[in-house]
C-alpha cells in the first residue's frame, strides 16, 4: 500500500515538474505542445478510492494551472478526464476492467493504445475548447486537438514503454 501511494506521489511530482519546466515551453507551429501530466491520470491505480482521484486530478490540474497562468482549464479537463476513465477503461480492456485486472504492463498494445488515445482526446478537446472558447473558432480547437494529441498520444505511449516494468 506505501509503496502504491509513494509511487504516486513521485509521479505526480515528477509529471507536474516535466509540464512546467519542459513541456509548457515546446510550442511547434503554435498548435503542437504535449500535455505529459495526463499520465497520471492515465496511469493511476483502478482500485483505488474514485473521489480521491477525482480531487487529485482536480490538483494535479489546478498545480498545472497556477504555474501556467491559464484560469482553471487544466483542473476543468483533468476532472473530466477523471471522472469520464471508467467508461473508456470499460469500453478499452471490457471484462479486465469489470474484473479489476488491469496491469498496464500485461494489457494488449491495442487496448492501451485506444485508452491512451481516448482520454488524451477528451483532455485535449475540452481544454482547448475552454482554451479558445469561440464558436467560430472551432476549426483551431481541432487543429490543436488534433496536432497536440498526436504528440502527446506518441510520447505517452514511449514513455509508458520505457517505463514498463515487463521484461
Amino acid at each position: 500500500m506505501n509503496s502504491v501511494i509513494s509511487l504516486n506521489g513521485i509521479r505526480f511530482l515528477v509529471l507536474v515538474l516535466v509540464q512546467v519546466l519542459i513541456c509548457n515551453h515546446i510550442n511547434f507551429m503554435g498548435y503542437i505542445n504535449p500535455y505529459l501530466y495526463i499520465l497520471f491520470i492515465i496511469l493511476y491505480p483502478t482500485k483505488n478510492n474514485r473521489s480521491l482521484f477525482i480531487f487529485l486530478s482536480f490538483l494535479l490540474g489546478l498545480t498545472i494551472d497556477l504555474f501556467s497562468d491559464s484560469g482553471g482549464i487544466h483542473a476543468a479537463a483533468s476532472v473530466f478526464i477523471a471522472y469520464a476513465r471508467p467508461l473508456i477503461l470499460r469500453s478499452s480492456f471490457g471484462v479486465q476492467y469489470e474484473n479489476y485486472a488491469i496491469k498496464f504492463d500485461n494489457v494488449e498494445f491495442g487496448s492501451k493504445i485506444s485508452y491512451i488515445t481516448f482520454l488524451t482526446i477528451m483532455h485535449h478537446i475540452i481544454f482547448f475548447s475552454l482554451e479558445i472558447f469561440s464558436a467560430s473558432k472551432i476549426i483551431l480547437v481541432l487543429q490543436k486537438t488534433l496536432f497536440s494529441s498526436i504528440f502527446t498520444i506518441l510520447l505517452s505511449i514511449l514513455i509508458t514503454i520505457i517505463f514498463s516494468r515487463k521484461t
